[in-house]
């Protein structure tokens, strides 16, 4: 028995510290895939929850027919397609022509240079790459996610979506598509000469609330141990310079811990069973 179907069958049969490990394992990765599909940290942290509860009840279930993260991931993915509509950016349904006239709007005509700009204008950058993944259908987003931002395998991707390799490709290439278009366009990262630039951005996004010094969303998101910080993610993406880069240059988060408490509570409160 491999060590990871060791662990998996001790925390079904009652061992704390085998369940406590497979749920240490999993969950910053499942609290990145909540995020980028949902946005914000607030609906990502109760998606998550939801997600390692599923997980976590369906281990007998695990048979080792993929890894148990990629097998974590398709529980995920069911739970996030199927979820109801609930972050700003779905509701509204922004589409990529909305979203570049909302950039255009109110782009100062120089960098701002107040307290902490150099701060700010990354919490932009990060808040407008989540806002662009939102621009996508949830089909496309979700692959785009884990082929491009998490760059899995074609035939782990396509498996955790359960769609077959040349379907999950279609998806991967047309999302790919519309997301390059449109940093071209539009981002001044990704071409000198589009009108967009995080730096110009930081006034309006103030002034409407989406940014508030002292209380940033993604710059002071905790991240996992071990994991590349804000700097370390930026600097990823000016050495590759590309659109992929951009999108994919965000922290590597951390689930928050006192909703992982939460679940392993309510995992050893009898309510929750793992064996069914």
């Amino acid at each position: 028995m491999n060590p990871e179907a060791e662990l998996v069958a001790r925390a079904v049969d009652g061992d704390k510290a085998a369940l406590a490990e497979v749920i240490h394992q999993l969950q910053d990765p499942l609290y990145r895939l909540a995020l980028r599909m949902v946005s914000r940290p607030a609906d990502a942290e109760d998606a998550v929850q939801e997600i390692m509860i599923r997980v976590v009840t369906r281990l007998a279930t695990w048979r080792g027919e993929a890894k148990l993260l990629t097998w974590a991931y398709r529980i995920g993915v069911n739970y996030l397609l199927n979820l109801r509509r609930q972050s700003t950016h779905e509701r509204q349904e922004v589409g990529f022509d909305d979203f570049r006239d909302d950039l255009a709007d109110g782009l100062a005509a120089e960098d701002y240079r107040g307290p902490e700009a150099t701060v700010l204008a990354e919490e932009v950058r990060l808040g407008c790459t989540q806002a662009m993944l939102q621009c996508l259908s949830r089909d496309e987003r979700i692959a785009y996610v884990l082929g491009d931002i998490f760059e899995l395998k074609a035939a782990d991707a396509a498996w955790i979506i359960e769609v077959s390799p040349a379907a999950f490709q279609k998806r991967l290439e047309r999302a790919k598509q519309r997301l390059a278009t449109f940093l071209r366009s539009t981002c001044g990262l990704v071409d000198s000469k589009a009108f967009c630039r995080c730096p110009r951005r930081v006034e309006q996004a103030m002034a409407v609330g989406r940014v508030e010094l002292g209380r940033l969303v993604f710059v002071d998101h905790p991240i996992g141990p071990g994991g590349r910080s804000v700097i370390a993610a930026e600097a990823q993406m000016r050495k590759l310079g590309d659109a992929a880069a951009v999108l994919r240059a965000h922290p590597d988060y951390a689930a928050p811990q006192a909703k992982m408490d939460a679940i392993t509570e309510l995992l050893h409160s009898g309510r929750f069973p793992i064996l069914d």
